[in-house]
C-alpha cells in the first residue's frame, strides 16, 4: 500500500502545473472573444442609432414644405432652405454631424450622418476609432395638380 502512494505522489509532482498553462491560454481566447462579442455588438448598435438619427432628420426636414407654392396649388415641394435647417437643428440636438441634401425638384431630402465608435476591448489590440455612417431619405409622394 505505501509503494502504491509514494508512486502516486511521484506521479502528481511530476505534472504539477502541466494545465495551467492551458488554461491560461484559454482565458485569454475567451476574453478575446467576449470582447469582440461586446466590442461588435456596440459597434452595431452606434451603426443602427446613425441610420434611426439619418432618418429622423430626413423625417424633421422633409415636413418644410414650401408655403407659397402650395398655396397657390402650383406644387407640394420642400423648401431647401428651412428644410436644411430643420433637418441640422434636428441633427444638432442628437450631437452628431450630417450633410443635408435637396434634390429632385425639391421633392427628395437625403441625410447623411458621420459618427465614430470607440471600442473598449479592441482599442487593447491596437484598434482605434471606427467611423460610422447613417443614411436617412425622404420623399415627397403627392403633388397639388393646378
Amino acid at each position: 500500500m505505501r509503494n502504491w502512494w509514494k508512486t502516486r505522489r511521484a506521479r502528481m509532482r511530476a505534472d504539477r502545473g502541466d494545465l495551467e498553462l492551458f488554461y491560461a491560454g484559454v482565458v485569454v481566447i475567451a476574453f478575446l472573444l467576449i470582447g469582440l462579442v461586446i466590442d461588435g455588438g456596440l459597434a452595431l448598435d452606434r451603426m443602427s442609432n446613425a441610420d434611426y438619427v439619418a432618418q429622423q432628420a430626413a423625417r424633421a426636414g422633409a415636413q418644410q414644405v414650401d408655403p407659397a407654392r402650395a398655396i397657390t396649388g402650383e406644387a407640394i415641394v420642400i423648401d431647401p432652405g428651412a428644410a436644411q435647417a430643420a433637418a441640422r437643428s434636428y441633427l444638432a440636438a442628437e450631437g452628431i454631424d450630417g450633410d443635408v441634401q435637396v434634390s429632385g425638384n425639391g421633392l427628395n431630402l437625403s441625410v447623411t450622418v458621420h459618427d465614430t465608435h470607440r471600442p473598449i476591448f479592441m482599442s487593447l489590440l491596437g484598434i482605434g476609432e471606427m467611423s460610422i455612417t447613417g443614411h436617412g431619405e425622404s420623399i415627397l409622394l403627392h403633388e397639388a395638380e393646378g
